[in-house]
């Protein structure tokens, strides 16, 4: 029986009664991180020497202080409790790419038959769940399971809201029993302190003795798409793999480019608002939302944060998206390519360096030229992108990012960087010894009088470069939908720290000989720019030419994630981040394991699903139509001509199902490296034909014989 449904009821009978949502003045005023442990509650809740040890912990990187612990415990209770929280969790991001979650209820039992509610220093500081249960890359095994989530208190704690009530989730840090990190955080937090050490010390040469302090910060760009529930759950490749591994392209996609910041239906704008007011009192300063390029797909974008607050709070931007989705009868799809032929999802991670005074290390300013500082921490970031392509590019690397990565669109799988007009001849200009800068910003004006003159920015932006300086940022946009930003953020963390120490200790030794800073610095900046500038692409992206461009200037082109992956524990690698002091060699090791692991079984996954619709659903509903199409007893050339054709592509499609059995069947041997490349170079080109063929039959196949929604229904109904 056919599982399609009247998409008309879909469309109208999602409305939900009785929605009120905050003004915009009770938003900022009572809303905003409302369900947020701030440090303003936390220093009215604490008496002043506790306050004291706490904040030169959160803002100063100090030891953090165990003695505090059971009075800043009382009052985290204290204050989730009138918030009807009952329970806690120690809140962590494992190696999984999602975050995780054991609670405990304050409610504990005592001898007198009776209860109390507790939550002690110890239970906020130290928690243990499972290790070998999560993805470890071999650093646990069952027989020693042991790990720890440690407290991290430079994020806040904040409450989760269900149905029926509140949980208490404390941002931890995940490590094993014998001390190697286990998660996304623990080396997150060490890169971030990496780049404290290197930015203040490049600082000092500036004669700058004022910043205390200085973090890396981040806004990170979310898109994803929405389908109707019920279609979701009559897909099954959507349910089990979060794409659609079967779907014929309908006649109209996204060509006419009229989805793009069009206007927003009322359904989803609706879901959006509840989100966005969920992520308010979550203290997530969501600022942005608008249709995307594909039909269905939709984006949300917050302004910039501290990076491992943004990191916490990416995940939880995730989290509130998918489960809110279905109050409104939606499913949220964060698959970086669930529709083929049509924009996939991905997450642009802007990043950027800041002073605990607010400078922004990256701003140019109006005069650039003249700006040493700001040149002297983008020339380091040039270097490190050089010197790093293959490490920035493993970051992004899974199975379902190759969907959008470097073969069918942006941005490509080489890490250039684009620089812009003004920035580019500006270092050329040092370069050649002219100094200064032609290329200047100016007013644009529109032709009449009635629309005001805008100001023209000095340089264009370029939307196919992976890695793109945006006016006092960079914006990474290789990063995948569904991905944690958290090892992308901790790597270019890392390569900037590095890059940064390196060249203040050149321009040390040149001080050291005699030169004088302006000069050192000067000669510092032109020669890293001379070895490193092959990076730097202001061009199309996407085209062909760049590609053999990119290969004469002897740029990485690695083009599936495999590929990356395995460049991951490559030896300067590891000495990058052994030097670093952010993830040790067996730390590193753990991770390449776990990423090819993921990515061996995320392609296992999908071919056994393939397999499995292919022969129980798609393969009987097209013999069903071919036998009732041969059975019309009508004597008609047409009716005979379409009958073969539609046998014809049955037999390829059986011929192709034939062919993928017998590659899901052959695992590709013991390790985790040769499964992958099994999944590579046999499972998903046998994928990939049982599709062609199964997409040829849809388009001959009576509708109401397909087994599967199509995009047609899925793409346009909201």
């Amino acid at each position: 029986m056919s599982s399609n449904v009247d998409i008309s009821s879909l469309a109208k009978n999602w409305r939900l009664d009785g929605l009120q949502y905050p003004s915009p003045t009770d938003v900022v005023n009572e809303v905003f991180a409302s369900d947020v442990l701030t440090m303003e509650e936390m220093r009215q809740r604490l008496s002043k020497p506790v306050w004291k040890s706490l904040v030169a912990t959160i803002e100063r990187g100090a030891t953090l202080d165990s003695a505090i612990a059971d009075t800043v415990a009382m009052a985290m209770k204290t204050w989730a409790m009138e918030r009807g929280a009952t329970h806690f969790t120690h809140w962590f991001q494992p190696l999984t790419g999602l975050t995780a979650e054991k609670h405990e209820s304050f409610v504990t039992p005592t001898s007198d038959g009776s209860a109390i509610s507790q939550f002690s220093g110890k239970e906020l500081i130290q928690g243990e769940p499972d290790a070998s249960s999560f993805p470890s890359g071999g650093l646990r095994a069952t027989f020693e399971a042991r790990g720890y989530t440690a407290w991290d208190p430079t994020s806040p704690a904040f409450i989760t809201r269900h149905s029926n009530g509140a949980t208490l989730c404390v941002p931890t840090a995940f490590a094993s029993w014998t001390g190697e990190a286990l998660d996304n955080k623990t080396p997150l937090l060490r890169s971030i302190e990496d780049v404290n050490i290197a930015a203040k010390r490049a600082l000092a040469l500036f004669g700058d003795t004022d910043t205390q302090r200085v973090v890396s910060t981040v806004g990170v760009e979310q898109e994803y798409f929405l389908i109707d529930e019920e279609f979701y759950y009559r897909r099954p490749d959507l349910v089990m793999c979060g794409r659609t591994l079967f779907g014929a392209q309908p006649p109209k996609g996204q060509e006419l480019e009229d989805h793009y910041f069009g206007s927003i239906p009322d359904r989803i704008l609706t879901y959006m608002t509840d989100a966005e007011h969920q992520l308010y009192a979550l203290g997530i300063p969501v600022k942005t939302r608008h249709n995307e390029v594909a039909p269905g797909q939709f984006e949300v974008a917050p302004i910039f944060e501290q990076s491992n607050i943004a990191a916490d709070h990416q995940q939880l931007v995730m989290q509130v998206l998918r489960n809110t989705a279905r109050r409104y009868g939606l499913v949220c799809l964060m698959h970086e390519k669930p529709f083929a032929g049509v924009n996939g999802s991905g997450k642009h991670v802007n990043w950027s360096m800041s002073t605990d005074g607010g400078q922004n290390l990256l701003e140019p300013g109006d005069t650039p030229q003249n700006n040493l500082q700001f040149l002297f921490f983008c020339a380091a970031i040039i270097r490190a992108l050089d010197l790093h392509q293959d490490l920035v590019r493993t970051t992004v690397a899974s199975a379902s990012n190759d969907h959008r990565l470097g073969a069918n669109e942006a941005p490509p799988a080489i890490m250039s960087m684009f620089l812009g007009e003004q920035l580019t001849e500006i270092f050329e200009r040092i370069i050649s010894g002219k100094g200064g800068s032609s290329k200047k910003a100016g007013i644009l004006g529109l032709g009449t009088e009635v629309l005001p003159k805008l100001p023209q920015h000095a340089g264009d932006r370029n939307r196919t470069s992976p890695f793109a300086f945006t006016g006092n940022k960079f914006e990474f946009r290789a990063v995948g939908s569904s991905q944690s930003v958290s090892f992308a953020i901790t790597v270019l963390n890392v390569i900037a720290a590095e890059s940064i120490d390196a060249m203040s200790a050149m321009i040390a030794a040149r001080i050291k000989k005699k030169q004088s800073f302006e000069s050192a610095l000067s000669d510092v900046i032109k020669d890293v720019y001379k070895k490193h500038s092959r990076i730097i692409f202001n061009g199309d992206g996407y085209s062909d030419d760049w590609h053999k461009e990119a290969a004469k200037r002897g740029l990485l082109n690695l083009t599936t994630s495999v590929s990356a992956i395995e460049t991951l524990v490559n030896a300067k690698n590891k000495d990058l981040f052994a030097t670093q002091g952010v993830l040790t060699a067996r730390e590193l090791e753990a991770r390449q394991e776990v990423m090819l692991d993921q990515y061996f079984k995320s392609v296992n996954i999908e071919g056994e699903t393939t397999e499995w619709i292919a022969q129980t659903q798609i393969l009987p509903a097209v013999l069903r139509y071919l036998r009732e199409m041969s059975s019309v007893g009508i004597t008609s050339k047409a009716l005979t001509g379409m009958t073969d054709e539609l046998a014809a592509h049955a037999d390829e499609f059986i011929s192709a199902l034939s062919l993928l059995r017998k590659q899901n069947a052959e695992l590709g041997g013991e390790t985790v490296h040769t499964k992958s490349h099994h999944m590579l170079d046999n499972v998903i080109p046998a994928m990939n034909q049982v599709r062609s063929a199964a997409d040829a039959l849809e388009r001959l196949t009576a509708h109401d014989h397909w087994p599967l929604p199509s995009y047609r229904e899925m793409l346009f109904v909201k």
